[in-house]
């Protein structure tokens, strides 16, 4: 696990708290472009690859949104979805499913699994920015490349 490189908007000296996001993703490559890319979109985020302590993660540093690929080692992300929405400090947390499932019948088991919405791989940053602008927009005053016209 690693903690990407914090980045706080800084408006006539105020900081601003960006949102902190959860990636659960096997895979360096998708986990280090993922980091970028929120990075460009203004967000904090911590990576991890272990599906077995993800709810232990989001307990500890209770992040604003998880990203969480559904086809890891071991417990699946249908199976972590369980139990974070089981666990009081984590069922609030919105969780988006990363998935290269792009049937309609995927995509309602994934909702119906207690996910909040879903992004297919490969995806464009733009996907990503629409999906944490409906998600967490009213929470954080986001970067301009969030605003999804």
């Amino acid at each position: 696990m690693y903690l990407a490189r914090s980045f706080m908007s800084d408006k006539k000296g105020q900081k601003h708290q960006q949102p902190l996001i959860l990636v659960v993703e096997n895979h360096d490559d998708s986990s280090l472009l993922m980091s970028y890319a929120l990075e460009l979109l203004g967000c904090q985020s911590i990576c991890q690859k272990e599906s077995s302590t993800t709810v232990f993660i989001a307990k500890k540093y209770q992040p604003d949104l998880i990203l969480l690929n559904i086809f890891l080692p071991g417990m699946s992300g249908l199976d972590v979805i369980k139990y974070l929405k089981y666990e009081s400090l984590t069922c609030r947390i919105p969780v988006v499913a990363v998935t290269v499932l792009t049937g309609n019948e995927d995509k309602k088991c994934m909702l119906e699994a207690g996910f909040d919405d879903y992004i297919t791989k490969p995806y464009m940053i733009e996907e990503l920015a629409a999906i944490i602008h409906r998600l967490l927009g009213r929470k954080f005053e986001l970067s301009p490349a969030l605003e999804v016209q």
